[in-house]
């Protein structure tokens, strides 16, 4: 099911190049729009008109967005260092991951989801750190509550959770609320997934009063987990995706194996079978596992067996400067030596043709 690229993935290396463009060679864009929000907004191809009003009235959540891309693509590929396909960026690539992203499989549920999600966060850190115009800390943690704990006073910074996950919504969904097919319902759903996951991991952090910190009185506030909370959980989520297909109405999926529970809310489905990502492929978008490093004593997916497809490894010695014999001084204080570690590294074998292939 290859299906035409939309979503958030087709502007956001533009939208990223024209708020942090210390990572592009293509700064040249923002030059040319004279820096102005309006110019740009007009020009980034690929949004919706509903997109593109959103852009306009509210250029500062733009920003908190573009600034929090490079921190959920390092998530992305953080849960995919031992596995073929590494959530690699394509710098010449409009679409940021490139054609992976056209099929209908488990590693598009799962960007799909972390990229919503990364919305939802960057939006919702903005708020609380003073950054946005249209919204600040949660209003409605006010006054007094009680938990398990007892009663305790609202203060403190509350993230505004709500506001992160109604924006992304409004924005991230924007352009699949425009079609109908089956692909637009998938990231539909998978974006949801995501922006759930964020709110899964909201916290309750509070601070003592009183005589030797004896929480007499506590003042509360809710705050959000680190990020990677919320990766490892789409991770564990990727992991148990669901293959589906759409119902006979069109309106919904149903398990394409009647043997698997049907999905939740919380669940990432998708349709298509994925790739094995062995070799350079570009109808596949997959860059291939030529000159990864793999690890000898693995049995698990960064093993040399599987990460190089069985077409064998290449080692080479290295040495490298590591800390050792560190030592603790009064006060306070850990002071190391420099040492020459010599070790040796394994990386896969290239196939026999390491040009792209073009399926006949």
């Amino acid at each position: 099911m290859n299906v035409p690229l939309g979503g958030i993935w087709l502007w956001l290396p533009l939208l990223l190049t024209w708020l942090t463009p210390e990572v592009s060679s293509s700064w040249w864009y923002m030059r040319a729009a004279g820096g102005s929000s309006r110019v740009m907004c007009d020009n980034v191809p690929g949004l919706v008109s509903r997109q593109r009003q959103l852009c306009h009235r509210h250029p500062d959540v733009m920003r908190a967005i573009g600034l929090g891309v490079a921190e959920w693509t390092a998530e992305c590929q953080h849960q995919f260092r031992h596995h073929r396909w590494s959530c690699n960026t394509l710098d010449r690539d409009h679409s940021l991951f490139g054609r992976v992203l056209l099929r209908s499989s488990r590693e598009s549920a799962f960007v799909y989801a972390i990229s919503s999600a990364g919305v939802v966060f960057a939006i919702t850190r903005a708020c609380s750190q003073g950054e946005l115009k249209s919204c600040s800390c949660d209003p409605k943690k006010k006054g007094s509550a009680k938990d398990s704990k007892g009663a305790f006073d609202w203060g403190g910074c509350s993230d505004n959770i709500d506001y992160g996950i109604k924006f992304a919504r409004a924005f991230v969904d924007a352009k699949e609320r425009k079609g109908k097919d089956a692909r637009a319902l998938m990231n539909l759903h998978n974006n949801r997934a995501g922006r759930k996951a964020v709110k899964r991991f909201l916290k309750q952090e509070c601070k003592c009063h009183g005589v030797s910190g004896s929480c007499t009185l506590r003042t509360c506030w809710l705050a959000m987990a680190d990020f990677r909370k919320t990766g490892d959980y789409l991770w564990r989520k990727y992991n148990g995706a669901i293959q589906v297909v759409m119902n006979q109405d069109g309106t919904g999926f149903t398990v394409a194996n009647k043997r698997f529970k049907k999905p939740t809310k919380n669940d990432l489905v998708y349709f298509e079978n994925s790739p094995d990502y062995c070799i350079r492929d570009r109808e596949a978008g997959s860059l291939g596992t030529a000159g990864r490093v793999c690890n000898l004593t693995s049995r698990g997916m960064d093993s040399c067996e599987v990460m190089c497809c069985g077409r064998g490894y290449d080692t080479s010695h290295v040495t490298r400067m590591t800390k050792c014999e560190c030592k603790f001084h009064w006060c306070c204080a850990v002071r190391c030596q420099d040492c020459l570690e010599a070790l040796d590294v394994h990386t896969c074998k290239a196939p026999k043709s390491a040009d792209w292939t073009t399926p006949t």
